[in-house]
């Protein structure tokens, strides 16, 4: 790494000064995102630490995807909002290599939490009576901690593969953040290690998380279809339709990414891609969860009508 920062100190980020007549619409643009994206992750991780009735295995893996979304946007939002206002949009190596690592480590880590939430609705549909014994706190915990762990080992190893790679120029990467793709372009040295290197790390960790998505759910469907009321079967569907949403949304933005990387690799698109995966899917997600759950909205209306109390008890104490 010593030689990559004596030959390289800093890249050149592009973002979007190809299209300076947009600059102040992308730049509300993104900055409305970002801050709906803090604002109702925030709120639904307070909601959810507040209402005891939110205090389940479900609701303590959605706050956790809450943070990891949080953190997921924040790895890139700011320096991209910030080089709107910049002519050289210049990041230092390190700052480059800690922002790919955050990036994919959060990644990583939602990929995890994904699989894990899976699981706690496969064991909430198919063993209800056990379902508390089943997802303990103790479970949880470790199931969130591996996560984490799977999440920070994946942005370590993918990062080292790409940041010993030799770079010497041209130092121009046209994206508004470190992302893989363009920095393998830079490479003046084989990058064939570090292609199979991070082929293999999003196998093991996306891979192995989709499989566990998958064959819960197959679980799941068998489940449900034994379930002979219709209502029955529409009720336990509702329990895992805001995930599978959610599973959709960020494997389907995922796999397009991948798709159409490999059909032709085009820098406009990609940046196009990422603001889907990386910006639209985190703040849609808190919405996903509420819009179809009874239980968030129920806990909404609680913390109204104490506020509203506490506003009238204000009011009366002189």
């Amino acid at each position: 790494m010593g030689r990559n920062i004596s030959m390289v100190t800093n890249f050149i980020l592009l973002g979007f000064s190809e299209s300076p007549e947009l600059q102040i619409f992308l730049f509300v643009l993104f900055l409305g995102i970002y801050f709906m994206t803090l604002a109702w992750n925030l709120g639904l991780i307070v909601l959810i630490r507040m209402e005891s009735q939110l205090h389940s295995p479900m609701y303590f893996f959605l706050g956790n995807l809450s943070f990891v979304d949080i953190s997921y946007t924040s790895s890139v939002a700011p320096k991209m909002l910030c080089d709107f206002f910049k002519d050289q949009k210049a990041i230092s190596f390190a700052g480059c290599a800690v922002q790919f690592f955050f990036f994919i480590g959060m990644g990583g880590t939602e990929c995890c939490l994904l699989a894990a939430m899976a699981y706690d609705r496969y064991a909430a549909i198919s063993n209800p009576l056990l379902y508390t014994a089943i997802m303990s706190p103790t479970l949880c915990v470790r199931m969130a901690i591996t996560a984490y762990a799977g999440g920070f080992l994946t942005g370590l190893v993918q990062a080292t593969s790409i940041f010993q790679l030799h770079f010497c120029g041209p130092r121009v990467i046209n994206h508004f953040f470190c992302d893989l793709p363009p920095l393998l372009v830079l490479s003046c040295s084989s990058t064939f290690l570090s292609q199979v290197v991070n082929f293999l790390v999003v196998c093991a960790v996306g891979g192995t998380s989709a499989l566990v998505v998958l064959v819960s759910y197959g679980y799941i469907i068998t489940a449900i279809m034994k379930i002979h009321s219709t209502q029955g079967r529409r009720k336990a569907f509702n329990t895992c339709a805001s995930h599978l949403t959610t599973v959709i949304l960020f494997y389907g933005s995922g796999l397009f990414s991948y798709l159409h990387s490999s059909a032709g690799y085009s820098q406009d698109q990609d940046k196009v891609v990422f603001m889907l995966y990386g910006a639209v899917i985190p703040m849609l997600n808190p919405i996903i969860y509420s819009l179809r759950n009874k239980e968030i909205k129920d806990a909404l209306k609680k913390l109204k009508e104490r506020k509203k109390q506490m506003s009238f008890m204000c009011f009366l104490v002189p």
